[in-house]
């Protein structure tokens, strides 16, 4: 039997008789017809979105702040999504980008929590191993091609230190005082770095007044943000709590100007 049809080169003979030809029964990786049968597939953009979220430190613990809206492109689609997550008793999260990678990343976490628990060892996630193991996550992911939309900020205490750090789509991590993600790191950092240098041992209530207020500027200047939010608060004395959905205040009348 020849290893060709006559007349076409590139076509391979059937394996027997009147049988299919190599590829023409299975899908193999690279074949032309992949893309309209299955195969692998990425994501190519972040799909329900969330906003800014913004942390800052104070005196005696850390603030993470963040809108409950979930965008579908430009339109105001969910209004009730969660994107504070208290991870356990040292630590609290905040997450922006695309819902369903945070969702995923999400229960991972709740998982490492649940064996750990189950191990019973008096050993708990520290803020920082949480921060290394995201850093790790979204760097192998971004290096397959197919990164986690997210930017996240994790906060924590671990001893009697404060810890606030941010990690992004591509691995990019750094821990800072003050940060903000998404609109937030252009409209809120000059803010709270402001109010941070000026007062560093700001007290739990001057900070809960100044993330109010940022949120309120973010509401005003970003046309993906939402006049309700939630918050993080997680102190030195070991309280950790999510408040919220809390409510902005506004004013639109110059708007008919």
């Amino acid at each position: 039997m020849a290893l060709f049809s006559k007349g076409d080169w590139y076509t391979p003979a059937p394996f027997w008789q009147n049988g299919p030809s190599p590829g023409a029964f299975y899908n193999f990786p690279g074949d032309s017809t992949q893309s309209s049968v299955g195969g692998f597939q990425r994501s190519q953009a972040p799909m329900t979105t969330g906003t800014s979220v913004i942390g800052i430190q104070f005196k005696d613990g850390i603030l993470i702040a963040a809108d409950i809206l979930g965008s579908y492109g430009s339109l105001a689609r969910f209004r009730n999504l969660e994107r504070i997550m208290k991870v356990n008793n040292n630590i609290i999260l905040g997450a922006g980008g695309d819902y369903a990678d945070y969702q995923c990343l999400k229960s991972n976490i709740e998982r490492k929590i649940l064996e750990e628990d189950c191990l019973d060892d008096g050993l708990s996630l520290k803020p920082k191993a949480l921060y290394c193991w995201l850093t790790r996550v979204m760097y192998n992911r971004r290096s397959k091609f197919n990164p986690f939309w997210n930017n996240f900020i994790i906060g924590g205490i671990e001893g009697d230190k404060l810890f606030l750090g941010t990690v992004d789509k591509l691995g990019t991590a750094y821990s800072d005082p003050v940060i903000a993600t998404g609109y937030g790191a252009y409209m809120a950092t000059p803010i709270l770095r402001k109010a941070h240098e000026e007062n560093k041992e700001m007290t739990k209530q001057e900070a809960i007044d100044l993330v109010y207020k940022v949120m309120q500027v973010l509401f005003y200047r970003d046309a993906r943000s939402f006049p309700k939010y939630q918050l993080g608060i997680i102190t030195k004395d070991g309280g950790t709590e999510i408040q919220g959905p809390l409510t902005l205040d506004s004013y639109w009348g110059p708007a008919i100007m």
